[in-house]
């Protein structure tokens, strides 16, 4: 019987033939913090004051309220000039704060604890290029900038880009990591937040460096965007991405499926605003998760999963329903759970 780790490596092979589905992130150990997310998230916690981030942002998470959010409005936008960018933000210097190795040491510990135990150690880039840019302006204004001041946001989303790339090869060269859970929403449940064309001159040359980067180094790279990404898939391919995490049943999965051939594993289905509410009984949420499985499983180089972008359901019902449903689907259809 494969391992979980080996279940989860044979799922991207192109040719691979899994015994089962996985469960999820099954197989793979998600540790999110380092000493650069560290640096420019700061202590985020439920009930905590209003924060500003290394870029100027303001984070909120009030008591009672199930994440933190950026809280962007006309008073403190970082940016609310984008021809005086340069002059408006300071983005973080990661290199000076954290390159330092003896900071790196109780993390790298970490990962090995992780790998030698024979799980997959799975690091974590929040906070993409596209969101970044809605963090620091409001959407409205990112939107309009877009279409009318070209040269300075191309300038900015540039900046953004060569950040986030150091801060990639950070992790991968201090950390080493197995997978890399990358994030970056891009959409909507119905459409792309921007025209596909937009999107490709944007935001897509952004990921080109970092990705390689990762790919170079044999990280597996797992995109998070719970959204409706069907026009940008085969872009998706061409930057190297191995597993699309997120991927809303709102996506024509079968569809994509066939369109993708297993060059890219789909992870998602299972649909969060069904499953993961306060009042949902056991009896909804398994229902979803095997629609998921029966519509989605046949097709090959799927994963059921939540569409959140990390382990975990906001209410206690919600995870051990989805597993002990894809548990009774294997056992149905694999012999095994």
């Amino acid at each position: 019987m494969m391992t979980s780790k080996e279940l989860f490596l044979e799922t991207l092979k192109k040719d691979g033939k899994p015994e089962r589905l996985l469960k999820q992130y099954e197989g793979c150990t998600f540790f999110p913090p380092n000493p650069a997310n560290n640096f420019v998230r700061g202590n985020r916690h439920q009930g905590m004051e209003p924060m500003q981030d290394r870029f100027g942002t303001w984070i909120l998470w009030p008591e009672g309220i199930i994440a933190a959010m950026p809280h962007v409005t006309n008073d403190n936008k970082v940016i609310d000039d984008i021809c005086e960018w340069k002059n408006q933000l300071q983005i973080p210097d990661i290199l000076k704060e954290t390159d330092d190795p003896a900071l790196w040491e109780p993390f790298q510990k970490r990962a090995k604890e992780i790998k030698d135990a024979g799980e997959l150690y799975m690091a974590f880039m929040p906070t993409g290029v596209f969101e970044r840019l809605h963090f620091l302006m409001g959407f409205e204004d990112m939107l309009m900038n877009f279409l009318l001041e070209e040269d300075d946001m191309m300038e900015l989303t540039e900046e953004i880009g060569k950040y986030r790339t150091t801060l990639a090869k950070m992790i991968v060269d201090y950390l080493e990591p197995d997978v890399m859970l990358t994030h970056d929403d891009w959409g909507s449940k119905q459409s792309l937040f921007v025209s596909p064309d937009t999107w490709r001159e944007f935001i897509k040359p952004q990921y080109v460096e970092q990705y390689k980067y990762m790919k170079d180094h044999g990280v597996i790279i797992m995109h998070h965007s719970d959204s409706f990404l069907e026009p940008i898939v085969e872009d998706m391919v061409d930057l190297g991405i191995d597993i699309w995490q997120g991927a809303l049943p709102q996506n024509d999965i079968p569809k994509l499926q066939k369109q993708l051939e297993g060059r890219m594993v789909l992870m998602g289905g299972i649909d969060a605003a069904v499953v993961d509410r306060e009042d949902s009984t056991p009896e909804e949420i398994r229902a979803n998760t095997r629609e998921a499985c029966e519509k989605y499983a046949p097709g090959g180089h799927f994963i059921p999963c939540i569409t959140y972008g990390a382990p975990g359901c906001l209410f206690p019902q919600a995870d051990p329903n989805i597993n002990a449903e894809i548990d009774a689907y294997n056992m149905e259809h694999f012999g095994i759970c």
